[in-house]
């Protein structure tokens, strides 16, 4: 198969895909290294809208369980995605892709404001779109955020690339024996609370009949694979 399975979709990264073998920060050569992932299906014609999480710099519910104030942690939270957001902008530039970054919060210096319809003629001209500072508000994940994004652009999908390779009945770290599931419904996930994404997250796609499909993003080719119609990773969908 050489024509992509999806036309449009809305890939979350984990912040901490990001960070590469030091655990934190920005490591330019793991952002090369996604760009490279990126570039391999927009070649295909596929419209990118990118979502890439804060944990390899802030994380406002850490901050918040040590004394910070919730809001004000979600907030530094929102201003590390639209850090990362600009390393891998560089780096999909640096590779000749034409890329905006966006953002829920005003940054103009660095980033356009996220409207809908901007968003959309983007897509439409064929641009890689970086979303960042999540939804603009606390309370709220970069993963709630990518359902959300995911259906103001009409996405196909919502692809989560993560360091595991899908979604497994318990933690497949501590247990060696977890279960994998190559399929898997919403109603499942919500009521074994698998931890696939938040439950606002997982919420909004299932009432908008939005499938999330789980991979690990550091298997180099996965991401072309995936887009191709190869069973990778889990797909999560319907009732």
């Amino acid at each position: 198969m050489t024509e992509p399975k999806y036309r449009t979709i809305l890939l979350k990264l984990s912040g901490e895909v990001l960070a590469g073998r030091k655990g934190y920060g920005i490591d330019p050569e793991k952002a090369s290294y996604l760009a490279d992932e990126i570039k391999s299906i927009h070649n295909l014609g596929v419209h990118i809208g990118l979502i890439i999480g804060a944990g390899n710099i802030f994380r406002g519910i850490q901050a918040a369980s040590k004394g910070m104030d919730r809001v004000t942690g979600d907030y530094l939270g929102m201003l590390a995605t639209i850090m990362n957001a600009v390393a891998v902008q560089d780096a999909l530039e640096k590779i000749n892709c034409e890329t905006r970054t966006l953002s829920a919060i005003n940054v103009s210096q660095i980033a356009e404001p996220y409207i809908r319809r901007r968003a959309i003629r983007h897509l439409q001209k064929e641009r890689i779109i970086i979303i960042s500072g999540g939804t603009g508000n606390p309370f709220f994940t970069t993963d709630s955020a990518a359902a959300l994004r995911g259906k103001e652009l009409n996405a196909d999908v919502v692809i989560k690339g993560t360091k595991v390779d899908g979604v497994y009945d318990k933690d497949p770290v501590d247990n060696l024996d977890a279960k994998k599931y190559d399929t898997i419904s919403f109603s499942q996930v919500l009521n074994h609370n698998l931890r696939v994404m938040d439950l606002t997250a997982i919420t909004l796609c299932k009432e908008n009949n939005l499938p999330i499909y789980v991979f690990n993003i550091n298997t180099p080719g996965d991401l072309k694979r995936l887009i191709l119609g190869a069973k990778i990773g889990t797909l999560v969908s319907g009732d």
